[in-house]
């Protein structure tokens, strides 16, 4: 830093410095001078964060920019606050004002801060070290590609040699590197390098017993302070051990490979003597352990690392099955997440973990298992076969065991303030849990529904994947459910818009998968069976994709759709609307001949739906009309009375009754034709068959009118 700044008493007196580079570098003088305290300290750096974000905007308007003068020694003091030494809220302060300056500074700041890098890396100092390796760290997830090409520049990690060999020996120094490798294994480009320069070094440090570690540590650490005491020196390395082991997990469960370093004595009974994968899988199921065993003695210090550890972990179907059979473990997650704010790290791999727990496998058509099992034969002589922990049975029970744990209220409130990427973890472990039927009533009355409809709304546009889960995961709570027991608060029209995007194929799927719509089709049809508003917004939001829906060659699909218009056409308007007076009448004319000709349909829920749509639609003089046009009109309708069951003779029953209670000449008309077709004989066997008091009823008012006009 110029003098002018270390000099006290005018160190920002220059005539040249425009007002906003006088205020620039007084906050810098008050950072260099030191002896602040925490929240000035972060009040500076605000202060810093609010000038860097401001410079384009000015420098637009012809003003010099600040960062004209913003020189190598302004740098370093504004760095030099994301050491570990520092306070949790100076380093995420210092962070967010780091990426305020390389993005207002443009390719002279990335230059700048390059060069602070590498005159750090040059100097080999223990400070210089612990500086580099956590500025490298907090600058990782927020200019990732920038870090990345400065750390596999040639010779960062090839030049920490001396401190993997154990040459040099500072705690803080290792800790400040394994933080940096921790954030550095999130850049896919950076785990080669990772791999070739530390594994050894980080597999030796996590099986090296503690007591031999802290009696290295007791030798060979020259910054070591006495009067810390063992016990302070025991615990420091148990950290580090968890560290190295958080990476290692990192690096097997990126790409399992053999280890170069044989286990301890106490592990070799449980690595397995076969491939690298294999002994890789067996380390991971180790570490899992450890970490599940930090998570329930509740060590604030490495609460953290043993959630993130474990988040790793469980991308392992033998450790998501051991964790979820783990009450006391699952029942530990919970509460910690319950503490956590909504956007920390912690709360992030938190959710991770139940995501895994809870994840089914992607559904896959007929040729896509072909497909696989052929590759499985090509690749490993027909020996690669699916993990038996990864199939729906297994899930489901995992699925039963994490709501049991108590953790949809945690997912609600993490759902209502996290961040955009937490809410879609959220939104995939409430879709999971929804798989289960049994579920689905607790999950809406714990709020489930209420947050993935605001989710859906929330999730910007772009990101199609995720508001489609939500959709999802809303159609399997609303299936089965009694709308007017959730949407008590909130109007239940609101579901309507998220649900007839599922009506659609998903533009980002290959092959469609039809379980979705067919899903959304059952939620639409309990929401269409309670008020006309309902009906009303089902039909303006999706109707042409549910006309669609009825030619679609899944006949589950088709009976779904035929059930979701039976309730529509409920409401007399929409009736009118879309089957009568109050539609283009060649496209009404359409609509009823699907809708007769499904009437007499091989599947009896089809047939059951259709006479259902067909009895409320007979009100209308015009659909009668259209009906008696149909070549087999007559014939579908008394086919229904004939019907083995109960409910289908039913509708029949009341759809000739319905007909051939019309006055004027659409009535005059049916009656003919009714009588015609053979009325009378149909209705007769149906009442003989029927032993429900509303079928005779309804067969003996069409009897008493046919009969009278005879």
């Amino acid at each position: 830093m110029s003098s002018q700044l270390v000099n006290p008493a005018n160190p920002y007196a220059a005539e040249n410095f425009s007002d906003r580079q006088n205020q620039m570098f007084l906050v810098f003088a008050r950072l260099f001078g030191g002896g602040l305290k925490d929240d000035q300290l972060i009040g500076a750096l605000k202060e810093l964060t609010k000038l860097f974000e401001e410079d384009p905007d000015h420098v637009k308007n012809g003003e010099p920019s600040i960062f004209d003068h913003l020189d190598d020694d302004c740098l370093d003091t504004m760095m030099r606050h994301h050491d570990l030494r520092e306070s949790n809220e100076v380093r995420k302060q210092t962070m967010i004002a780091t990426a305020a300056f390389l993005k207002a500074s443009g390719e002279r700041g990335a230059n700048q801060m390059r060069q602070f890098f590498y005159r750090r890396m040059k100097r080999r100092t223990y400070d210089d070290y612990i500086i580099c390796f956590c500025a490298a760290a907090g600058l990782f997830p927020i200019a990732g590609d920038f870090m990345a090409d400065l750390f596999l520049h040639e010779g960062f990690l090839y030049n920490l040699g001396n401190l993997m060999n154990h040459k040099w020996k500072s705690r803080k120094v290792e800790t400040a590197l394994l933080e940096m490798l921790r954030v550095a294994c999130y850049h896919p480009v950076c785990l080669g390098a990772i791999r070739k320069y530390c594994l050894d070094w980080l597999e030796e440090m996590e099986t090296q017993p503690t007591e031999e570690a802290v009696a290295a540590s007791l030798i060979a650490d020259p910054d070591f302070n006495g009067h810390t005491g063992s016990i302070a020196r025991r615990r420091h390395c148990e950290h580090v051990k968890n560290l190295a082991g958080l990476v290692l997990l990192h690096l097997w469960s990126a790409s399992p490979e053999p280890s170069s370093v044989k286990p301890p004595e106490s592990q070799k009974s449980i690595t397995p003597k076969s491939d690298g994968k294999d002994q890789a899988i067996a380390k991971i199921e180790g570490l899992s352990a450890r970490f599940i065993d930090l998570l329930l003695q509740g060590d604030s210090e490495d609460i953290q690392h043993s959630i993130e550890g474990i988040a790793y972990a469980t991308l392992q179907p033998s450790v998501r099955e051991a964790l979820a059979h783990n009450s006391q473990a699952l029942r530990r997650l919970v509460e910690v997440l319950k503490t956590e704010p909504p956007k920390s790290p912690t709360t992030y791999a938190g959710l991770s973990i139940f995501e895994h727990l809870t994840a089914y496998k992607p559904v896959q058509t007929e040729e896509q298992k072909r497909l696989q099992q052929l590759r499985a034969y090509a690749n490993a002589a027909g020996k690669l076969l699916p993990n038996p922990l990864n199939d729906d049975a297994h899930v489901e029970e995992r699925c039963k065991l994490v709501f049991e744990a108590g953790v949809t209220p945690v997912l609600i409130t993490h759902g209502k303030n996290g961040s955009p990427a937490a809410l879609s973890l959220v939104v995939s472990i409430l879709g999971s849990l929804a798989k289960t039927s049994a579920l689905r009533g607790q999950l809406a009355q714990q709020g489930a529904v209420r947050l993935l409809i605001s989710a859906w709304e929330m999730l910007p546009d772009s990101n199609t994947a995720a508001r489609r889960r939500t959709a999802e995961a809303l159609a399997r709570i609303l299936i089965s459910i009694n709308p007017a027991l959730v949407f008590r608060q909130m109007p239940q029209t609101a579901a309507v818009r998220p649900l007839a995007t599922l009506l659609r194929p998903d533009p980002d799927a290959e092959v469609r998968n039809l379980l979705p719509t067919f899903e959304s089709l059952l939620a639409l049809t309990n929401l269409a069976s309670t008020d006309n508003e309902t009906r009303k917004i089902i039909v303006r939001t999706s109707w042409d994709d549910v006309e669609e829906l009825l030619f679609s060659n899944n006949a589950r699909i088709c009976t779904a759709t035929t059930e979701l218009i039976c309730n529509l056409v409920q409401s007399p308007d929409e009736a009118a609307a879309l089957f009568g007076d109050g539609t283009t009448p060649g496209k009404a004319e359409n609509r009823i001949k699907i809708i007769v000709a499904l009437a007499d349909a091989e599947d009896v829920k089809t047939r059951s739906a259709a006479g259902g749509a067909l009895a409320s639609l007979t009100c209308h003089e015009s659909v009668v009309r259209r009906i008696l046009g149909q070549p087999r009109g007559v014939a579908n309708i008394l086919g229904l009375c004939r019907d083995d069951d109960e409910g289908l003779r039913h509708r029949g029953a009341v759809v000739v009754q319905n007909m051939v209670a019309h006055e004027g000449e659409v009535g005059k008309l049916a009656r003919e034709g009714l009588t015609k077709g053979g009325a009378v004989q149909a209705l007769t066997e149906c009442a003989k068959k029927s032993r429900s008091a509303e079928v005779v009823q309804a067969v003996v008012g069409a009897l008493e009118v046919l009969l009278k006009a005879e």
